[in-house]
């Protein structure tokens, strides 16, 4: 079905089969079966679009920057719209993008540079519910400078955090950082961002943000989230392995940065060490630009912008990620021995699913998925502090993910296999 978008008039966006078609890895076939990838979380599918843009670059464009011959001034004029092309989907200056390695290289380096202006009397809030890329950056200031690093609790049975105690670590305490997690990529949880970021600015502290498993999921706004600095990565909504960080361009600015000496000392680049992964990062412009192209509008009009495409997009994707969900949910919470984690399909969260099935290991689990094609993650997926909190224990857990090309038909195969796996003698 194509959906059409009402706050978008003229504006429909590509159906699931369609999408498809985008995605040569969905071809694969895996014991007889067509491969069904529910590891979006981990890493989406690329598609076709992105990989020809990349091999265009290493063929007829590969050059370092900054110099007067073609392909060096391509390379800065193709980097340059690569930052426009974030700062679209970020809702940005392309002056306040900055690309890395990955997320997690990127909150390594912001942390040290952040931490050069901290001493022992300060505090960083984290949370219990993070990715550890979100909360080891700023630990590893602790043993550095001396800092306090403070954790919000999570509620077990919601998997949502607890906001009196989120209250009471920016308030009692001299917090100059909140680094928190738009959306948990263990359990599906989507946090109130822009109340948390709030919340710190009226502590006079900053604010960083994990956007890492948010972002396939939700058109992030900086601008409504009202943070100073977020991350998150290319690979996670279809694009190569890279990371971006956005930082407000007076933070950027003013950041303590380890650099080299002749490195530009300009904003975003005063950020960015050594010679950037240009095919990496043009295939996440290149991304960015795919997801746009879904919404699609008449060709007499053609007046909607790349970040008003994109909303339509991501408005469909929420739609039809919703109702995965719920089919997972209810389906699998109906089968004997299945525990579901995480807050209801009524609550703010991705189309991301963790359970356990009793008396089965979550690894053993998957690996019966995949004798039936069925491609799931298991283990601690790096929030081992949330795992903890919910008393999984070393056998973690078996995590779900509905991407943009997942149908009905495998959301079905995935309870069948479940359901069999259940019933069947331990």
């Amino acid at each position: 079905m194509t959906l059409s978008i009402d706050q978008s008039p003229g504006l429909t966006v590509a159906s699931t089969a369609e999408i498809r078609a985008d995605f040569p890895a969905l071809a694969r076939l895996h014991r007889a079966h067509q491969a069904a990838y529910f590891d979006g979380p981990g890493g989406t599918q690329v598609p076709r679009v992105v990989v020809e843009a990349m091999a265009d670059y290493l063929i007829h464009h590969n050059a370092n920057t900054h110099w007067s011959f073609p392909t060096s001034v391509e390379t800065d004029i193709a980097l340059l719209e690569a930052r426009r092309a974030l700062a679209d989907f970020l809702n940005a200056s392309p002056a306040e993008i900055v690309f890395g390695l990955n997320m997690t290289t990127l909150t390594f380096h912001l942390a040290r540079a952040l931490g050069r202006q901290l001493g022992p009397c300060d505090a960083i809030v984290v949370t219990e519910l993070d990715h550890h890329a979100n909360i080891d950056p700023w630990r590893a200031l602790e043993r550095e400078r001396g800092i306090t690093i403070l954790y919000v609790r999570m509620v077990p049975e919601t998997g949502e955090l607890d906001w009196n105690d989120l209250d009471r670590c920016l308030t009692d305490h001299r917090t100059k950082l909140l680094a928190i997690g738009a959306a948990s990529n263990a359990l599906g949880t989507i946090n109130d961002v822009a109340r948390a970021t709030a919340m710190a600015r009226e502590a006079d502290a900053l604010s960083f943000v994990d956007a890492v498993h948010y972002a396939p999921h939700q058109l992030v706004d900086v601008q409504e989230l009202g943070c100073d600095f977020l991350a998150c990565s290319a690979y996670k909504f279809h694009g190569p392995h890279v990371g971006v960080l956005y930082g407000k361009s007076e933070r950027l600015r003013a950041l303590d940065v380890p650099k080299l000496q002749p490195a530009p000392e300009t904003a975003p680049e005063r950020l960015e060490t050594g010679t950037q992964n240009h095919e990496g990062i043009i295939g996440a412009a290149a991304a960015v630009n795919y997801l746009a192209s879904l919404a699609r509008e008449p060709a007499a009009t053609r007046t909607c912008s790349r970040r008003e495409r994109l909303r339509a997009v991501f408005e469909a994707f929420h739609e039809r990620g919703s109702v995965l969900l719920k089919q997972l949910w209810d389906s699998l919470g109906a089968i004997e021995g299945v525990n579901l984690f995480g807050p209801p399909p009524t609550a703010p969260r991705t189309p991301t699913l963790a359970f356990t099935l009793a008396g089965r290991p979550a690894d053993l689990v998957c690996r019966l998925l995949t004798e039936r094609g069925i491609f799931a993650s298991h283990g601690n997926f790096y929030a081992m502090t949330a795992l903890e909190r919910l008393g999984v224990g070393d056998q973690g857990l078996v995590r779900l993910g509905c991407a943009c090309y997942t149908t009905d038909d495998e959301v079905a195969r995935v309870i069948d296999g479940v359901r069999a796996i259940a019933s069947a003698s331990p």
